[in-house]
């Protein structure tokens, strides 16, 4: 089995203000925190936790008519990522969200619809000159 690499733990639930200037998140990490967001339990439950200090596990799965193993699942997602934080309580599993994580995410967004950030203009996946795309259908 597949692990994936853990996001580092951050004190649960202890805000922590993004600094002031964030540099954005290179492609591989940007790419990361852009899949975790790619199921809309996985927004829900941000949204969820935006409006609360924590929550424990058991309490997000009334929100949802899923298994606690899928919620569990998805909140796994998301911590990978480091969009949440979370923090074991006795039994039970607390989440909060990362402010560092979704200001990295912010971050990254903004460098995409600012059009900077690229640096390689001669990337594999992008244009090799302004205009030029490397991938070619049927190539």
């Amino acid at each position: 089995m597949r692990t994936l690499p853990q996001a580092v733990d951050e004190p649960c639930c202890d805000p922590v203000a993004a600094p002031a200037t964030l540099d954005p998140p290179d492609d591989v990490r940007l790419a990361l925190l852009a899949k975790a967001l790619g199921h809309p339990v996985r927004v829900r439950i941000l949204r969820l936790l935006s409006g609360r200090r924590s929550c424990m596990t058991g309490e997000m799965v009334t929100h949802f008519d899923l298994a606690q193993s899928t919620v569990s699942e998805h909140l796994r997602v998301l911590k990978t990522a480091g969009l949440i934080q979370g923090e074991i309580e006795g039994p039970r599993k607390s989440y909060c969200l990362s402010t560092a994580g979704l200001a990295a995410l912010g971050a990254g967004v903004a460098s995409l619809a600012a059009g900077t950030g690229c640096t390689s203009p001669a990337s594999p996946i992008g244009a090799d000159s302004p205009g030029e795309s490397v991938w070619r259908p049927g190539a």
